[in-house]
């Protein structure tokens, strides 16, 4: 292949004012860590309700967490992304409905979309990983923490909730770096996150070659450096004896 690689070209003029090519992947990066932390916050939260609701005696609580980790775990991303933006607004009341499509910029409106998508799909995974977590403790546990008195909420606040994230801190890091990749659909719906201001940036250079290998390093980088910091985390609240911990 006698293909002549030109790495100046990120620090070419876009002829938009003094910005250059580089300017532009510092947006949609800035862009995708929002859409990706913004979404991870809403996953984890309410990952970590679902995932308690499906351990819980109380069997109705437990099918409600059941039926909405079946629905937001079997329908395709791109599906449920489209039906946030597309037609979630149209069914809203017509106050949220012009806020959302007349108040709001086309960027705001995207990112609201794409974080909400991103946040309750991701959060039918977490609750699995939260749920695995938790049956993965010993029963004995809860009945010594019920024989002491503790309350139900005291029990999983104390006992149970602080042993199984840290069972389960190597999947939920794997979800957050779906996450951060998934965000890529964003650029589907108009918003220019790192995907969408690298195909931007090819289309205006026609360096299709350097644009899409420096758009390629950037996420790898973001996610073997997460992950570098989460298998820190995990060796240093491992639990002894229990899913690979030490047994010092």
């Amino acid at each position: 292949m006698n293909y002549h690689w030109n790495w100046g070209v990120f620090f070419k003029s876009t002829g938009v004012g003094s910005e250059i090519y580089l300017n532009w992947f510092v947006s949609g990066l800035g862009w995708t860590l929002a859409i990706a932390l913004t979404g991870w916050a809403i996953a984890l939260l309410l990952g970590s309700v679902l995932g308690v609701m499906r351990t819980l005696e109380e069997g109705w609580l437990a099918r409600i967490a059941a039926v909405y980790v079946a629905v937001f775990r079997n329908i395709p991303l791109l599906v449920q992304l489209f039906f946030w933006y597309f037609m979630v607004p149209d069914l809203l009341p017509t106050p949220l409905e012009t806020w959302f499509k007349q108040d709001l910029s086309p960027g705001a409106s995207a990112f609201v979309s794409v974080v909400i998508c991103l946040g309750l799909f991701t959060a039918a995974r977490v609750a699995e990983q939260v749920r695995t977590g938790i049956e993965a403790l010993p029963r004995g546990q809860v009945n010594a923490g019920l024989a002491i008195g503790l309350t139900r909420v005291q029990l999983y606040r104390h006992v149970l909730l602080p042993q199984a994230f840290r069972i389960v801190i190597p999947p939920l890091t794997s979800e957050f770096l779906n996450i951060i990749k998934n965000s890529s659909v964003a650029s589907l719906i108009g918003l220019m996150d790192l995907l969408a201001q690298t195909k931007q940036t090819a289309e205006y250079t026609a360096n299709i070659f350097e644009v899409f290998t420096l758009a390629t390093l950037i996420y790898f980088v973001i996610n073997m450096g997460f992950m570098k910091l989460m298998n820190r985390v995990e060796n240093s609240v491992r639990i002894p004896g229990m899913m690979g911990g030490s047994g010092k």
